[in-house]
């Protein structure tokens, strides 16, 4: 058919005008469509740094401890930065949620004379709340010659220099249950006193005064010898895999993060004798998360490439943030904290090589999730070997500021996974705290093989605190106490076996080592429950434990053995640890 030209150009520039269109919304994004996010900026408001020159550091302080010193399930979150040089007349004190940090690339790049310490005259002198603080990167000259770093879980002291001593314990030498050192050069003595377990790895110290229960070193220079169980230490020459954690520093004026090398059978630490080796990352190649940030900006940033910095703050999230490319850094500052709203996870990462997560507090939110956290997805099957994911200083607590649920806190699926340091703590005291009300039946769940846990701490699960069910796993220290509020007997009845073990490893693996585990009860709603053994594993050649204890506090509730039916049981009221020295 024939078309008047009147009506074939108004066709024409229909089809034009639609063309037009379509490629305007090729190049132009819609509304729907954000902008590219910007890399680096500000470290936000609740980050302080200084320098020498800084007017009344002492009162800045001061002030956010007078906040957060019993602050213990408070919203504040703060983290303070020292640039390179020298202060002098410090006494930085740390209360909850609050850490201290040094911006060079050694700790001898920053010097206080001063302290910084941590006590418990909040608590009556009892220190075994001082959770959730940390202190990295500094060198310390302490005025009286001796730090006080009187911490319990959740407290780090990574890359100092103390040139002088170091106690562990609180004034007047109250009850204390910590901790935790890394890549650290202690020049004088540590002096635990009261502490109830500690592990040190990779560092070296002047001396080691004493032990109670679990003291446990690998890879220390200046460590005691092993001598478990009289006295309690246990030590390893190296520590078999490690990669330190991240850290923020200053180039120059620029803000960079470094990220450390992987070690092997490694001892002492990584910057005594020279330039540490990792790489710098420069913090514009970082998506700086603020507080009101969501998880659909947080995703986006990691869709566009780029890593987290999380500046101090609480953030809930809608949907998980998903970690997909290899050697992702998420990196968080000052108890940085996620909050899982809906039941979704909180953080997944996908099994992929060499991702960093470091300096998060994973808190559970109302609604039951499956995990928290998940290190690569169920099935995972890949040799990370070369470069394992590390996961550090990642903290998770179900109940306590509130009520929380989840299965599973944290669950490692992906070969070779490193898991230095942690904290699963279903609460035992705070709001939102009771048998169901913040059930949590699991804390670490291992799938993957060849996985390390050095310095893992996990407590009061409604089931096992730890199901290790990976291959030629290994475990360098690790603390644990059974829920306090398991109501009967029969609530823990495992099967035919009286209560869950802290620390089980499945019936199908064949190889799994262990070194310097404990596991306490203390069953305050029904001090009559039993527990068969703290530890349940295979009985096979190629699964060793070395150096384990059960301890009754104050005999509200008892184990019967230490590992299945090996090792006496604990007696009366009686705080004497039942050990194991070598198993099978």
């Amino acid at each position: 058919m024939l078309v008047p030209p009147t009506a074939r150009r108004r066709r024409m520039s229909v089809v034009a005008a639609a063309a037009l269109a379509a490629a305007l919304l090729v190049v132009a994004p819609s509304k729907s469509q954000a902008a590219d996010l910007p890399g680096g900026g500000d470290l936000g408001p609740n980050v302080h740094v200084f320098d020498p020159s800084t007017p009344d550091i002492q009162g800045q302080l001061d002030s956010v401890f007078k906040r957060q010193e019993s602050a213990q399930f408070g919203t504040g979150r703060d983290a303070f930065f020292f640039k390179p040089g020298t202060y002098s007349n410090i006494n930085a004190q740390l209360g909850f949620y609050t850490s201290i940090a040094g911006l060079g690339l050694s700790p001898d790049d920053t010097n206080i004379n001063g302290d910084v310490t941590v006590d418990a005259g909040w608590f009556n002198g009892n220190a075994t709340q001082n959770f959730w603080r940390s202190a990295e990167n500094l060198a310390l000259t302490p005025v009286s010659g001796t730090d006080r770093w009187a911490v319990a879980q959740a407290a780090p002291f990574r890359r100092m220099h103390v040139k002088g001593g170091l106690n562990l314990a609180p004034d007047g030498y109250g009850w204390a249950s910590g901790g935790y050192i890394a890549d650290s050069k202690i020049d004088g003595v540590v002096s635990p006193y009261s502490q109830q377990q500690w592990y040190t790895r990779d560092s070296s110290v002047g001396g080691w005064a004493n032990g109670v229960w679990n003291m446990v070193f690998s890879g220390v220079k200046g460590a005691p010898a092993q001598g478990f169980p009289n006295p309690t230490y246990t030590t390893l020459d190296t520590t078999p895999v490690s990669r330190e954690k991240p850290f923020l520093y200053l180039d120059g004026n620029d803000y960079k993060v470094f990220t450390p090398a992987k070690r092997t059978n490694a001892s002492g630490t990584t910057w005594e004798n020279g330039t540490p080796q990792g790489d710098s990352i420069p913090l514009d190649q970082f998506y700086v998360v603020k507080p009101g940030a969501t998880a659909a900006t947080i995703n986006q940033a990691l869709d566009q490439g780029l890593n987290l910095l999380f500046t101090p703050g609480i953030y809930h999230v809608d949907q998980t943030i998903d970690v997909k490319r290899a050697n992702t850094v998420v990196l968080g500052l000052g108890y940085a904290t996620i909050v899982p709203d809906n039941g979704v996870t909180a953080v997944k990462v996908a099994d992929v090589d060499g991702v960093k997560l470091a300096g998060l507090l994973i808190d559970a939110g109302t609604t039951n999730s499956d995990t928290l956290l998940q290190v690569g997805p169920e099935g995972s099957s890949a040799d990370h070997s070369a470069n394992p994911t590390t996961v550090q200083d990642v903290f998770v607590r179900i109940g306590g500021a509130g009520p929380g649920k989840a299965t599973t806190s944290m669950e490692i699926n992906s070969n070779n996974t490193i898991v230095d340091h942690t904290w699963l703590w279903r609460a035992d005291h705070g709001d939102g705290v009771g048998w169901e009300t913040n059930r949590a039946d699991y804390g670490l769940t291992v799938n993957g093989d060849n996985v390390l846990a050095t310095g893992l701490f996990v407590e009061h699960f409604n089931k096992y605190d730890v199901q290790w069910n990976g291959e030629n796993g290994k475990t360098i220290f690790f603390q644990n106490e059974k829920a306090y509020d398991a109501p009967n007997q029969a609530a823990v009845q495992d099967g035919a076996t009286k209560g869950y073990a802290a620390y089980k490893v499945a019936d199908s693996v064949n190889t799994h080592e262990g070194w310097g585990l404990g596991s306490y009860c203390n069953f305050t709603a029904d001090p009559s429950i039993q527990q068969d053994h703290g530890f349940a594993a295979p009985d096979k050649a190629g699964v060793k434990f070395h150096d384990l204890l059960v301890v009754s506090l104050g005999g509200k509730g008892q184990y019967n053995h230490v590992i299945n039916n090996t090792g006496a049981a604990t007696s009366g009221t009686s705080t004497v640890p039942s050990t194991v020295v070598s198993y099978p």
